[in-house]
């Protein structure tokens, strides 16, 4: 495993990390624990040293599977975890929501006590926004908030969570250092997070979590025009009408990996874009099993994709109409 440094905050962070996303259950479906405990130490034993996590993963469940795991560790990991909004308010938010309704100072202290406990941990290395609105730029409310957490040694380091049709939402809070990370969807098809977001990162010395680098699935290959999700299940939503698209681009995307790289999986390929760009600090695939861990993981040695490569693969960038059409809703 590579290891990277993360944003001005100077941790050695390995190159892959753990998405837990999955390992909650919820949305994902029926997940078995023990499963996902295997999974955790299999990543861990082959050098991951961060797992991200949520509060509204399979409602703290994920929270819990990981302080189950660390309570049987004892190397340093790091642990990135993230606050939801107040119920009752359009997720994601509208450009002008304002942070004081949605993240209000109460909430985000009461809500880190309760991840603090389910983790096992007496301080949350990233806190993060599970949301983001541009609004929340000009706002000083939630920086009191974190910077008395921070105080308090509850919380080391404030991150943010952008929505993936607005990764641009947070670049003035980068800009003026009040966030230390940024965790964005980046992958072959959504390169978006390059134009404004990375470069900002970059000039701040913001570290990244780049997430979502399979696009839910589909740059593993693995998925065909007849595959079906089980109920609950939140792919069924998110390649509603698009399946046959996507996995047409899929395997163009296939083609030039086979002509380059022969012997590379799809997945592997897949995790070596992400972690190409250099404003890309740490890339957190979803792992359900060991077997996912030891797959992925392999991605976190060796090179990753270079510049020529990079811009072949320009053309397959693809934002899906989904992102589109909410911005539409948004303007």
């Amino acid at each position: 495993m590579e290891y990277g440094t993360f944003g001005r905050l100077g941790w050695r962070v390995s190159a892959i990390g753990f998405g837990g996303w999955a390992i909650g259950g919820g949305m994902w479906g029926d997940q078995d624990d023990d499963e996902s405990v295997a999974a955790l130490h299999e990543a861990l034993d082959r050098g991951v040293n961060l797992i991200d996590t949520a509060q509204v993963y399979g409602e703290g469940h994920s929270e819990e599977v990981v302080g189950r795991v660390l309570a049987e560790r004892s190397e340093e990991v790091y642990v990135a975890t993230k606050v939801p909004q107040v119920e009752g308010f359009v997720w994601p938010p509208r450009p002008d929501a304002r942070a004081r309704d949605l993240f209000p100072a109460d909430h985000l202290v009461s809500r880190c006590e309760e991840s603090l406990r389910r983790l096992g941990r007496e301080a949350i290395d990233v806190y993060q926004f599970h949301a983001w609105a541009s609004a929340f730029n000009v706002e000083d409310e939630w920086r009191e908030a974190v910077d008395r957490l921070k105080r308090d040694g509850k919380i080391r380091a404030v991150g943010v969570s952008v929505p993936a049709h607005a990764p641009d939402a947070v670049v003035a809070a980068v800009l003026d250092e009040s966030v230390d990370a940024v965790q964005a969807v980046y992958n072959v098809f959504d390169r978006s997070a390059e134009w404004n977001l990375f470069p900002a990162c970059e000039r701040a010395c913001c570290a990244v979590i780049a997430r979502v680098p399979f696009d839910e699935g589909a740059l593993t290959g693995k998925f065909t025009a007849d595959t079906t999700f089980d109920d609950g299940d939140h792919r069924g939503d998110y390649f509603d009408g698009a399946l046959d698209e996507t996995v047409r681009r899929v395997e163009a995307v296939r083609q030039l990996k086979d002509e380059r790289h022969p012997d590379l999986d799809l997945a592997e390929y897949a995790l070596r874009f992400a972690r190409s760009h250099p404003a890309v600090s740490v890339v957190i695939p979803g792992m359900r099993t060991p077997e996912q861990a030891r797959m992925n993981t392999a991605a976190g040695d060796g090179p990753p994709l270079d510049a020529p490569e990079r811009a072949a693969l320009a053309d397959h960038a693809w934002r899906r109409d989904l992102w589109l059409d909410h911005d539409a809703d948004d303007a």
